[in-house]
C-alpha cells in the first residue's frame, strides 16, 4: 500500500475528530496532531482504534508515543502492514 492510499483511508477518520474551531482544509500530511489540530489525547486513542480497526494491525504504546504526525502515523501503518 502507497503512502497515499494510506493519507486516503486515515484523512476521513482525523476529519471525524477535528473540534469545531479547526478547519478540515487544514490537515497536511506535516500537521501536528495535537498542536495544529488540537486532537486532544482521547479522540487520539479514538484516531489509532479507528486506524487499527481500518487496516487490521496493532499499534502499541509505545508506538503512540511517536505520533506527532499524519506522516508519522502513515509511516508507522506502512512498517506494520507491509
Amino acid at each position: 500500500m502507497t503512502s497515499e492510499e494510506i493519507y486516503i483511508k486515515i484523512e476521513p477518520i482525523i476529519k471525524n475528530y477535528l473540534p469545531e474551531d479547526v478547519s478540515k482544509m487544514e490537515i497536511s500530511r506535516e500537521s501536528d496532531l495535537t498542536k495544529e489540530l488540537n486532537i486532544n489525547s482521547a479522540h487520539l486513542i479514538d484516531i489509532v482504534l479507528d486506524v487499527e480497526d481500518v487496516f487490521d494491525i496493532e499499534i502499541k504504546n509505545e508506538d503512540l508515543e511517536k505520533l506527532r504526525n499524519l506522516n508519522d502515523v502513515i509511516n508507522l501503518i506502512k512498517q506494520k502492514t507491509d
